[in-house]
């Protein structure tokens, strides 16, 4: 499972750094992943976060997305 943080939807509301194993503030005191694909034994507490996320800032990245950067 991989996850984003939308920075233009994240209020930084800090509602998901009670995962702190998975979210915690950026520089600018939103949410950002800390890892890069959530450990398994960590799956429900991000799944909890996302599904809880008041703006709905916390996306699933879908294994066979491409980056809009890396699009041709």
């Amino acid at each position: 499972m991989k996850l984003k943080v939308n920075q233009d939807a994240c209020i930084g509301c800090g509602a998901c750094f009670q995962f702190e194993d998975v979210f915690g503030p950026n520089e600018d005191g939103q949410s950002e992943v800390k890892v890069d694909v959530i450990p398994e034994d960590k799956v429900a507490e991000a799944t909890e976060a996302l599904e809880s996320c008041p703006t709905g800032a916390i996306e699933e990245v879908k294994a066979d997305a491409v980056p809009e950067d890396k699009a041709a």
